[in-house]
């Protein structure tokens, strides 16, 4: 079975990062099955620190789950060797139900491609006696087609030049048509043998499998000339002998359509769609070739499975959540809009954290809470509650942080403050970085809006941002999607936030949400810290009320 993804929102902040983490391994306690954490985005300051502090690493990063090439069973075709002969190539492809075979060089990536499409026009409108030289090739190739074996030459060495001739005359006429260099396809009878050894042929097919007598050996060891012996009678040997052309003469060399195992599937069917090429190379992110997809495999392309953890809205879900088979939501927000095809197990709480919910879900299994994951769980809960400061914080956020606290060995205050002064370093990022680092986007019937918060134990640090987020905000906003782009500057010791604003209808929507008149873009709001259910629960009612 496929792994399933553990995955909170976008701009990812601790609580999401952690709860992934903790969730993905007490899944994978219950089930046995590999349940893998990722992220939607890059990890910010604070987090980082939680994750080193506990020696964590960062959960794998997760642009899209829109499906890719990785995601299609497609095969695993072995590759040939570019001397191989067609005979050999047509029995490989043959026993095992395939129509297209790559070649490849000595470090893995394409050469050439084989297709049966190719083989058949070769047989079907190759007129060329000179084919096998013209292809070069290996007298050993021609033995194997044959059922024979070399008797005189080096079976290594190549046919390279003249042409196939079939010596159905007598020796007198042999001399009209047989040229230097020639491959000679004939009988038993010496004086046939020794006429195509003085008429300088570098090669003879001696078919019935008939003696070849020690002096025309000699002959043509003297001369240089190869004798392949062969049971094929004559007519059987001229018709198969086409068949020993390696495959380097007819692969295709040019123009190959491949394709990454990132591609996705959509982009992946839109060219496939067009051509009427059937089967095409797969390669690793090195180029390397790793398997052959067809048209059909794409669809049997399989959903990801995906568990959401701290969100349920699409808007804040990964890219191409529509295309993944959502199985579970584990959240502490509102419900929203992530729609499903069948019944999921959906866990949401009005809790301070989603690693609350998901403590107590350690506790029903009766699963050992380990101190790393202790201490992820617990930093995700002073961080989403801002230690125990914000409004949506219970009694039961606060009792099980200390709990996990002690099993992880740290102090709650401490670590706490080194988390927030860790996120808090807002000086050296630009404008851009700071208003992404905790960004939500929401709809309210048509309109859209997009809800930043950045937290600081530093008033004058907040000051500072200020500074540059409003001129920021206003170049942002034209290409951003949303209607109105709302930033609060959240300062954990005041227990305070400046709410800043930007869009068409924000200032009344602002005034209407908090019953306050607003300047300059802003507004200071006292003992506001929780942006889910002080400033995001407000602005929502006041746009509905104004729609």
């Amino acid at each position: 079975m496929k792994s399933t993804i553990v995955i909170g929102h976008k701009n990812p902040d601790t609580d999401s990062i952690c709860s992934a983490i903790c969730y993905a391994y007490l899944k994978h306690r219950l089930t046995g099955e590999e349940h893998v954490p990722c992220r939607a985005g890059e990890i910010n300051g604070e987090t980082k620190y939680v994750l080193d502090k506990f020696r964590v690493p960062a959960p794998q990063l997760l642009e899209s789950l829109e499906p890719t090439v990785a995601d299609v069973p497609f095969r695993r075709i072995k590759s040939i060797d570019s001397t191989l002969s067609l005979k050999r190539a047509w029995e490989y492809m043959r026993d095992e139900n395939i129509q297209t075979v790559p070649i490849l060089t000595k470090r893995g990536k394409i050469k050439g491609l084989l297709t049966l499409g190719d083989q058949a026009r070769f047989y079907m409108e190759d007129r060329d006696a000179a084919a096998l030289s013209k292809a070069k090739t290996p007298f050993s190739n021609i033995a194997d087609t044959l059922q024979g074996e070399v008797v005189v030459g080096d079976p290594d060495a190549k046919f390279t030049k003249g042409k196939v001739v079939v010596a159905a005359a007598n020796p007198e006429l042999m001399e009209e048509y047989i040229s230097q260099r020639d491959m000679v396809i004939l009988v038993n009878r010496s004086d046939t043998q020794l006429c195509a050894i003085e008429q300088g042929a570098s090669c003879l097919i001696v078919c019935l499998g008939a003696k070849i007598s020690k002096s025309i050996i000699r002959i043509a060891e003297e001369s240089g000339c190869t004798i392949i012996l062969s049971p094929l009678d004559t007519y059987t040997a001229a018709k198969l002998i086409n068949q020993s052309v390696p495959v380097s003469h007819l692969m295709r060399k040019n123009d190959i359509i491949t394709f990454g195992l990132d591609d996705a599937v959509a982009d992946v069917k839109a060219t496939v769609s067009k051509l009427r090429i059937r089967y095409f190379p797969v390669l690793d992110g090195d180029d390397h070739y790793v398997g052959m997809i067809s048209q059909r495999n794409l669809l049997d392309v399989d959903r990801r499975r995906v568990i959401l953890v701290d969100h349920n809205e699409k808007g804040q879900a990964v890219d191409g959540i529509r295309s993944a088979e959502v199985i579970e939501v584990i959240d502490h927000h509102r419900i929203d809009s992530v729609e499903t095809n069948s019944p999921i197990y959906f866990r949401n709480q009005p809790l301070g954290c989603t690693a609350t919910i998901i403590t107590l879900m350690y506790r029903e299994n009766r699963i050992e809470i380990e101190p790393t994951i202790a201490g992820l769980l617990c930093s995700a809960i002073l961080s989403d509650t801002l230690m125990f400061r914000s409004p949506t914080c219970t009694p039961l956020d606060e009792n099980i942080a200390r709990e996990l606290a002690q099993i992880a060995g740290i102090d709650v205050e401490e670590h706490a403050m080194a988390m927030f002064n860790a996120g808090s370093k807002l000086g050296k990022k630009t404008a851009d970085e700071i208003f992404h680092i905790d960004c939500k986007a929401f709809k309210v019937d048509q309109t859209k809006i997009t809800v930043s918060q950045v937290t600081s134990v530093s008033r004058r640090e907040l000051e500072r941002v200020k500074a540059k987020m409003l001129p920021y905000m206003e170049s942002l906003l034209p290409n951003s999607g949303a209607d109105m782009l709302f930033l609060m500057l959240t300062n954990i010791i005041d227990r305070s936030t400046e709410l800043l604003f930007v869009g068409q209808g924000a200032k009344g929507t602002v005034e209407s949400a908090f019953v306050k008149e607003t300047t300059d873009n802003s507004v200071i709001l006292e003992g506001v810290v929780s942006r889910k259910k002080q400033v995001l629960a407000p602005l929502m009612t006041a746009l509905e009320n104004a729609n």
